[in-house]
């Protein structure tokens, strides 16, 4: 089970030279790794993650996931490929305000319950008691902290055991005790649900948590010195 990109460039067109976001980006991690990313705002951290995730596609070179080019897949196949395979979590938490925290784990099985309704309820209740949320269920994001706002989007990014576990700035709008709590909540996650997990951060802290970890310096994915 393994995430592959080979040589990912990104590029956007400009009125004059095209500008360079990720040049060359080659990466290979198997289940159960985890890796943090490091750099400056601008660096390509974000695109490389949401390339890696699906949400937006390489100008050059290739990702696979389980030795599968999803990109090469039909839109419809390729909506249904990230949301069975991916899970999601970012700075924002995304939840939808008039949903309870049960409603908005379960929003990713909305798609396609195939008859699982009952099953998918009971992961769902059984994440949000790992994530320390038992007691919550049924309040609404507004009568939450920001901490537990983003321990209910770890919940919904695990609601359908994705191979791929990506979380952009999952901390960075948490204090210091809450980010360490998110992100030692989502090594234990990764651990137990055997992930690839990949996590974009400005904090060194959090990133020291982490087995591995790289930079991205200039486009580039370099190992942390």
């Amino acid at each position: 089970m393994t995430l592959c990109a080979t040589e990912v460039c990104k590029t956007y067109p400009t009125r004059g030279e095209p500008l360079s976001i990720l040049r060359g980006v080659s990466l290979t991690l198997q289940r159960g790794e985890a890796l943090a990313v490091m750099g400056p705002s601008g660096s390509g951290k974000s695109t490389l993650l949401h390339i890696l995730g699906t949400l937006d596609r390489p100008t050059s070179g290739t990702v696979t996931l389980e030795q599968e080019d999803p990109f090469r897949l039909p839109e419809p196949q390729l909506a249904e490929f990230r949301n069975r395979r991916i899970g999601f979590v970012f700075q924002d938490h995304h939840l939808l305000p008039q949903c309870t925290v049960l409603e908005n784990v379960l929003i990713p099985t909305l798609v396609n319950r195939s008859g699982q309704i009952e099953a998918l309820e009971a992961w769902a209740r059984q994440l949000l008691e790992r994530v320390g949320l038992k007691e919550r269920m049924q309040h609404r994001p507004a009568e939450l902290s920001g901490g537990e706002r983003q321990r209910v989007a770890v919940a919904r990014a695990l609601i359908h055991q994705p191979l791929l576990l990506l979380a952009d700035e999952p901390t960075g709008n948490l204090d210091r005790k809450s980010a360490l709590a998110v992100a030692e909540l989502l090594l234990e996650l990764h651990r137990q649900q055997n992930t690839i997990l990949v996590v974009v951060t400005h904090s060194a802290e959090l990133a020291r948590l982490f087995p591995q970890r790289m930079e991205m310096i200039d486009g580039r994915l370099q190992p942390v010195a």
